[in-house]
């Protein structure tokens, strides 16, 4: 028989066994983010801005791809929010999305802990708040995604990681312009364009105030740098470019993409691109870094950031650099057509991008999805698709799914639109399960359209100027058209987009335009495993808020709070250490 310092060592050894195989799987990675508001002057007028940690744009999620990723969120604004991991797929896990559909909001005053995986994905990202128009004062930050070593990348190692927020700004409180949206005021133009937080350098006297601080880039000349540059602004469109230095596109929302150069880009609404730009200018002078407004009328200033060579010897001189063929409506659409998928890059997991030859599948289903102008219904100012004004019920459809409440939603959104006057209501797309969707956007409205799907990204096959037909198909490319989560629909003319569905959970389908959005214009779109399994969805989240009519299920702060950091690794970890505890004080009682 073993003796008692025998058995005590056996039961270390095992202990520490254990702990190896908890820690075996994929790293995690922690942050820690208190959201509060914050006084800035980014365009020289003091207002109330959203900050992380007391920053603003919020701090940068790096990430290596299949690593977990868990993100404790103190929310000390004055009213709830949710926030939302812009293009990150959350593979089997709607649960984190962080939207009205599968959430319910973080109260204020509470924590919520996002615990969930970067799988089988790379590139550029951003997350911002989903909820109360509050991505109009801030919230957002830059996502990277990082290739595993087994990995490799399409290009040399750049010198240097840039990340710019650009997007446009309003000097309007958040809570002034979604209660003008509501009441039927449009936004306007904005009344300037931000880079990382920061308003325009004074290149003109007459249009730029003095005295606003402005966003500087420090560079080495002779060296290659990456630019991630995200479009997290509202509404606006806009025109980005270096002057006298080419934008070699390399990725977009974690697709590589046929390596190009651009002298200029323009990035929707929610769109975020990488860039290799080279320094190989003089350095005798700085350079503008420039955010031009598009498809608007603004007498505005554009943003305008310093690029700064190490040598410089003055400041940036000279008109900003000009956009070419601006008056030119096709310019920007085959600008677009012409961001193709690398297919011989690496993907995610050791295969080339092009291995999934999606246009060799056989579509399950299609949907044309059709949005208008705002409109009144029942006295209120909508938004909608095919007719119908999303309706946010207080019960998320998530938690109704889960739960089996009836009344919630229905599983019956139309596939076309519908002959019959607009409505309100909660309609959600019924998809199938590996099921290979077409959907048509058409953009009955006079601005440009973002749509963003989570949980996915998807194959942009085709667009063009009026109006979609079955005949349209003949001009999709079914070969390398770019995979990506946000595409942009140019007023009169049609997007079209190829989806797999092989990611089970609920999912939001949206304009990235804030103000359609917040007047109706999105889908919930349903894919359901028809064989339960953790494989393919993630069970409920043990730390999971409860409101609307499962409300009575919320467990106080106090004891949420004990579990809302809690992994999958620490379930492991609590269970063994009790094992162990258990063990040992019953060999020592023997």
């Amino acid at each position: 028989m073993p003796s008692r310092s025998t058995s005590w060592w056996f039961l270390l050894f095992s202990f520490l066994g254990l702990l190896h195989f908890a820690f075996a799987g994929d790293p995690f990675v922690h942050y820690d983010w208190t959201v509060s508001y914050i006084t800035a002057s980014p365009l020289g007028v003091k207002q109330q801005v959203i900050a992380i940690n007391g920053n603003f744009p919020g701090p940068i999620l790096e990430a290596t791809t299949n690593w977990n990723v868990v993100v404790n969120v103190k929310n000390n604004l004055d009213e709830p929010v949710l926030l939302t991991w812009n293009g990150v797929q959350h593979r089997k896990n709607s649960w984190q999305d962080g939207v009205l559909g599968t959430n319910c909001p973080i109260p204020a005053g509470w924590n919520w802990t996002y615990v969930f995986q970067v799988k089988d994905q790379i590139g550029s990202f951003f997350y911002f708040p989903s909820t109360n128009f509050q991505r109009a004062a801030g919230g957002f930050g830059g996502i990277i995604i990082n290739n595993r070593d087994v990995i490799p990348v399409p290009f040399g190692n750049p010198d240097g990681d840039i990340t710019l927020t650009i997007g446009d700004w309003f000097v309007k409180s958040h809570k002034e312009l979604r209660k003008n949206v509501e009441n039927g005021v449009d936004l306007g133009s904005p009344d300037g364009i931000l880079f990382n937080g920061l308003g325009p350098y004074r290149y003109d006297g007459s249009s730029v105030p003095d005295g606003i601080e402005y966003q500087v880039i420090n560079i080495e000349p002779g060296k290659t740098y990456r630019f991630r540059v995200h479009n997290v602004g509202i509404s606006t469109s806009v025109n980005f470019r270096i002057q006298n230095h080419n934008l070699l596109l390399v990725e977009t929302e974690g697709s590589y993409t046929l390596q190009q150069n651009y002298t200029n880009m323009d990035i929707h609404v929610g769109q975020s691109y990488s860039f290799l730009v080279t320094m190989d200018q003089t350095g005798s002078n700085d350079y503008y870094i420039v955010a031009t407004p598009r498809f608007i009328n603004s007498t505005k200033a554009s943003g305008v950031a310093i690029l700064h060579y190490s040598n410089s010897q003055g400041p940036a001189s000279g008109p900003l650099p000009d956009i070419p063929n601006k008056s030119d409506p096709s310019f920007s659409m085959n600008q677009a057509r012409s961001i193709r998928m690398n297919v011989t890059a690496g993907a995610a997991r050791p295969n080339p991008q092009g291995s999934f030859k999606y246009g060799e599948i056989t579509v399950t289903d299609v949907y044309l999805l059709e949005n208008r102008p705002p409109e009144l219904i029942n006295g209120k100012r909508c938004t909608t698709l095919n007719g119908i004004s999303y309706f946010a019920p207080s019960t998320p459809l998530k938690l109704a799914q889960q739960y089996n409440v009836l009344g919630i939603y229905k599983l019956d959104f139309p596939n076309r639109p519908m002959n019959r006057p607009a409505v309100i209501d909660t309609s959600v797309i019924n998809g199938t399960y590996k099921g290979f969707i077409e959907i048509i956007l058409q953009n009955n409205d006079s601005t440009v359209q973002s749509y963003h799907l989570d949980g996915y990204a998807f194959f942009v096959v085709g667009m063009d100027y009026g109006v979609w037909t079955e005949n349209s198909r003949s001009v999709y490319n079914k070969w390398d058209g770019v995979a990506r989560s946000t595409t942009q629909v140019f007023p009169g003319a049609w997007t079209a987009i190829l989806v797999y569905l092989d990611n089970a959970g609920l999912w939001n389908l949206r304009t990235q335009n804030l103000d359609s959005w917040y007047l109706g214009q999105e889908v919930y779109l349903s894919v359901v495993n028809p064989e339960v399994s953790e494989k393919t969805e993630l069970p409920l989240p043990e730390n999971t808020i409860y409101c609307g009519v499962l409300s009575s299920l919320q467990k106080d702060q106090a004891q949420r709070v004990n579990f809302s950091g809690t992994s999958s690794a620490c379930v492991v970890i609590r269970t063994v250490f009790i094992a162990f505890i258990i063990t040992f004080v019953g060999t020592f009682m023997r």
